[in-house]
């Protein structure tokens, strides 16, 4: 089963910018749908962005349409979500997932595996 590990976050003030590294072991990376969701305290954990197996579907929930942007490089087993523009309210754990299916899902009761997260944080 692959594993996810997130770098990346930290503190930034707002209209900084961060980029987070999601990196995977197991030969099927390169297969699986990669999401980013985000859990600030006492909220619901919710969808930011996804990307499939190739890299030619992404979405991304309204809230960072223009400011965030996911990529993935398979040859590194790594998925990369550059936040650009932060605002105080993108302060949240991070967390990257993988999703078996093909199908490029932005709920995360369909995503399989999950990493530990990264804590962003963006000041005023």
């Amino acid at each position: 089963q692959v594993q996810l590990v997130e770098s990346g976050g930290g503190l930034v003030q707002a209209g900084g910018s961060l980029r987070l590294s999601c990196a995977a072991s197991g030969r099927t990376f390169s297969s699986l749908t990669i999401g980013w969701f985000h859990q600030a305290p006492g909220k619901e954990r919710e969808f930011v962005a996804a990307i499939n197996w190739s890299g030619g579907i992404k979405k991304y929930a309204d809230s960072v349409k223009g400011r965030f942007t996911i990529s993935r490089d398979n040859a590194k087993n790594t998925v990369y979500l550059q936040m650009n523009s932060l605002k105080p309210e993108d302060t949240a754990v991070y967390y990257c997932a993988a999703d078996y299916s093909i199908v490029v899902f932005t709920t995360k009761g369909e995503y399989d595996v999950w990493g530990q997260g990264t804590q962003v944080t963006v000041s005023p």
